[in-house]
């Protein structure tokens, strides 16, 4: 079964820095705001849903549409550069008619289980056994869970200042993210 403790704890570590749902904090706040709730069982079911059929059938289903991974995540780096945006300039580029909940998208689809996230699975599948990949995505979508069960907690520790200040630091963080995906994938964009 090629189990080992080493790759559990590296690849929970590699999808935890990509997920980055601390960072995501004053999204998901934002996000509970201007909906009223956010369903966090459903948000964490779908994000390990996306992220365990993407482990298994990614590649072929990226394939099979005619887009290859460079592809997939040059676009996902713009998705990433947009939410940065939002969170430094405190602008609105997301908008939606009235929804009624954030769960799955943009919460569980692209902001947990991500272009960046996904993109991460393919390039750790590499190098990793399946089953530990699979129990890293486990743990990191446990932990997500917790965090979304607790924003409110969260906010209230943490106040409007103190978001606002860890919205505009986890944007740049954010943005530095989505440029790194975008350099070290359009290259092989542009090779191909």
């Amino acid at each position: 079964m090629n189990f080992s403790f080493k790759e559990i704890i590296t690849a929970t570590m590699i999808l935890f820095a990509v997920i980055d749902i601390i960072g995501s904090i004053p999204i998901i706040i934002d996000l509970r705001n201007k909906v009223g709730h956010i369903q966090s069982e459903k948000a964490s079911l779908v994000s390990a849903l996306i992220m365990v059929a993407f482990l298994f059938i990614g590649e072929q289903l990226l394939r099979l549409i005619g887009i290859d991974v460079h592809s997939f995540a040059v676009a996902g780096s713009f998705v990433l550069l947009f939410l940065a945006l939002e969170m430094i300039l405190g602008i609105k580029l997301y908008k939606d008619d009235a929804p009624e909940t954030a769960s799955v998208v943009p919460l569980a689809f692209p902001l947990i289980a991500g272009a960046g996230s996904m993109t991460t699975i393919l390039s750790i599948k590499a190098e990793f056994a399946t089953l530990n990949i699979l129990i890293a995505i486990l743990l990191n979508i446990l932990f997500v869970y917790a965090v979304l069960k607790s924003s409110r907690r969260i906010e209230r520790i943490i106040g409007k200042g103190g978001i606002s200040v860890i919205r505009k630091v986890f944007g740049v963080i954010l943005m530095a993210i989505a440029v790194k995906l975008f350099a070290s994938n359009i290259q092989g964009l542009l090779a191909n």
